[in-house]
């Protein structure tokens, strides 16, 4: 698992590439704030799969499988866990530094269980 924090204002789809670095993988789900070209061009170059839906919205939709989408709700249902912790939901932590440590203790609690 790998977690980037950004500004609250900052687009999800700025942080892709980075989220993949480093990581394999033959999948790559993602919501549609993720529908960006240069993001699934990059998914595909490493050999893996994009199954990130089109905006409504674009020109040439592509086509997913949306029964691997449907594997992304794992990936939601674990941030509402995450929320659970008070320290998270209502961020007391004033740096984002050790924000980012007391989400990174709680996603390994979440995980250990």
């Amino acid at each position: 698992m790998k977690l980037i924090l950004t500004p609250g204002q900052a687009a999800d789809v700025t942080q892709a590439k980075s989220l993949i670095d480093g990581v394999p993988f033959e999948v790559v789900i993602g919501d549609k704030g993720y529908d960006a070209q240069e993001v699934v061009v990059a998914i595909e170059d490493r050999g893996g799969e994009a199954v990130i839906p089109s905006r409504k919205n674009a020109v040439a939709p592509r086509t997913i499988d949306w029964t691997r989408y449907k594997d992304r709700n794992l990936v939601e249902r674990f941030w509402s866990k995450v929320k659970h912790y008070r320290r998270v939901a209502t961020r007391y932590e004033k740096k984002a530094q050790n924000f980012l440590a007391f989400v990174h203790v709680a996603s390994i609690i979440i995980l250990m269980r």
